[in-house]
Formats: structure tokens, sequence, C-alpha cells
């Protein structure tokens, strides 16, 4: 089970972006997610009429590792831990490590 999932609203913790917030747009690989607004790099594009592409300079989220964000506890307006706890019925469900109220998403 994937501790943080697309749709979640993380922290990154460290790097040049630390304490910035933004939701998981998507998951590149096992490692490495898509957050908005975060790691975002200028990148220089060339025209392409077949797609209706027009050429300069865009703004592009590039992945970031993810060791470096935490879900974000909105019940402490901090950045959390992420658990994982087996309900009576067999279901696994996610926590927070702090306070061990289940995430909503």
């Amino acid at each position: 089970m994937e501790k943080i999932r697309k749709g979640d609203e993380v922290v990154v913790i460290t790097g040049k972006d630390k304490g910035r917030r933004g939701t998981v747009v998507r998951r590149v690989d096992a490692d490495h997610l898509i957050v908005e607004g975060v790691n975002r790099v200028k990148k220089h594009v060339r025209p392409n009429p077949m797609k209706g592409v027009a050429g300069g300079i865009v703004d592009k989220d590039m992945p970031i590792h993810i060791s470096n964000v935490a879900l974000f506890n909105p019940a402490t307006g901090k950045a959390d831990r992420v658990g994982i706890k087996v309900l009576e019925d067999g279901r696994k469900v996610r926590v927070f490590k702090s306070n061990g109220e289940l995430v909503n998403a």
C-alpha cells in the first residue's frame, strides 16, 4: 500500500522548496512524484506545428523524491508521517503517526 497517493496534500521537508505545500498531481514511479507548484523549472520548448505547440520558455513541475515530502495533517497543521493499520474487517487504512487519526483521501 502506498503511503502517499495522487491527490494528497503534502509538505516539502527538505530541499530548495522546503516548507511549500501542494497536491500530488501524479506518481512517476515508486520513488518519485510530481507535486503542483514544487520543484518548478524553466524549460525551453521547441515549436511543433503538428501538435499545435508554440515554442518558448515554459514553467514545468519536475519530479521530487518521495522521501523529501511528508503528508500534511490538517488537525495539527504540520507535516506528519504515515503508518498503515489493519482494521477488524481486514481492510488496510492509512493513519497519521502523531495522533492515530485516519487519512482522508
